[in-house]
């Protein structure tokens, strides 16, 4: 959606732009950005919910959970943080790209156009902010850090969780956006 990315690049404009700046801040630490992903995610999962049978597929997704251990969480590096994270949006946008196979409305299949490019963009914030890329192998086995959903509007529930908690919280900390706060 032209939109969302207009408005990223509105806010990474403005954040360069704010008076009284001798350089440029990293508008990529702004968690405004990140907002805007979670308010699109919010309008998906409510197209999502309106839409009832014609978004009904019979199908399972495989999903990240999304519940944070803070004690655990504080303990990881941010290398195992960003794992985590990067692994969580792979699985994310797998399940969401499979939707663009369904026959899904007009306005559905750009939800979910939307929630994809969006997944992009978190990504490229994420490099930009020196946290290392990770995409998980594809063995077999279980991993005991996804769980399994039944609907379309129970996985972008995940989806806005997923922002909300573990990526919110690797973009808060990232060490480059915490250089210069005392």
């Amino acid at each position: 959606m032209q939109i969302t990315r207009l408005f990223a690049l509105l806010l990474m404009v403005l954040e360069w732009t704010r008076p009284g700046l001798s350089s440029p801040l990293r508008p990529i630490c702004d968690l405004r950005v990140l907002d805007h992903f979670i308010k699109e995610a919010w309008d998906a999962e409510a197209a999502m919910k309106a839409c009832k049978d014609d978004c009904s597929i019979a199908s399972n997704f495989t999903v990240p959970l999304t519940r944070v251990d803070f004690d655990v969480w504080e303990a990881m590096n941010i290398e195992e943080q960003a794992q985590e994270v990067q692994s969580g949006l792979h699985v994310l946008n797998e399940a969401i790209s499979s939707l663009q196979i369904s026959n899904q409305t007009d306005v559905l299949q750009s939800h979910i156009d939307a929630s994809i490019s969006n997944i992009a963009s978190i990504r490229q914030v994420l490099r930009s902010l020196s946290i290392p890329e990770y995409v998980p192998s594809t063995s077999g086995g279980e991993d005991k850090e996804m769980q399994k959903v039944s609907s379309i509007s129970e996985l972008f529930q995940v989806h806005i969780n997923f922002l909300r908690g573990k990526v919110r919280l690797l973009l808060a900390n990232a060490p480059v956006c915490r250089q210069g706060v005392s």
